[in-house]
């Protein structure tokens, strides 16, 4: 794994870039190469904890965000209805409609899929088209629930399958990765009861398909 992306950090959170094809925390595979290891380790050798407050899929990017102590992970955790998340993704085809509100009632299957259930969970995910080509369509994603694969079972379910999201119907994969990043989070911080907003820059490589 590259050097650690550190975009935010205080006494009580730390915020990092995730690179894609790293899980978010550990798995019955996957002890060490994780996000959380590499967050532990850093903050190990400064004598600090670390906390997870929410996970990004293994093949999605962006940012992440760790408390620092119990306190601070449960105001988050408490309150993560409160944190506006922003996301990019490419995804296929032309989508004609600038705006949407999709809601779908969710469940997981046994082999980790999400599908429709009318007696699952409520996802509620907007997005805004930012341009489009012929084959693709760059999509702003804001997420007002936070259900496993929400986001690409909702652009599955209006057919346009997230750019190399083969689980979720994708034909396509030209840069060989999922297209999908978190670039933005804002929330108030728990000590300080300030607003604050953290943003990253659209992969290049996204912005090169549309």
């Amino acid at each position: 794994m590259k050097k650690m992306d550190i975009i935010y950090e205080d006494k009580y959170l730390i915020i990092v870039n995730k690179p894609s094809g790293i899980f978010s925390i550990s798995t019955l595979k996957e002890k060490e190469k994780t996000m959380y290891h590499e967050v532990y380790e850093y903050l190990r050798k400064k004598n600090q904890r670390v906390f997870i407050v929410h996970r990004l899929d293994k093949d999605t990017s962006g940012l992440m965000l760790f408390a620092k102590n119990v306190d601070v992970k449960n105001y988050f955790q408490d309150n993560w209805d409160k944190v506006t998340r922003k996301y990019v993704a490419v995804v296929e085809g032309v989508v004609k409609e600038d705006s949407k509100t999709i809601k779908n009632y969710l469940k997981e299957n046994k082999n980790f899929v999400t599908y429709s259930d009318p007696n699952g969970k409520l996802a509620i995910t907007k997005y805004k088209k930012i341009r489009s080509n012929k084959m693709y369509s760059l999509l702003e994603i804001e997420i007002l629930t936070g259900r496993k694969n929400q986001i690409r079972f909702s652009m599955m379910d209006i057919g346009h399958s997230i750019v190399g999201d083969k689980k979720y119907g994708s034909l396509t994969n030209p840069i060989h990765r999922l297209c999908l990043v978190a670039t933005s989070l804002t929330f108030i911080h728990p000590v300080y009861k300030k607003e604050m907003t953290f943003n990253i820059n659209i992969p290049k490589e996204f912005l090169s398909l549309v």
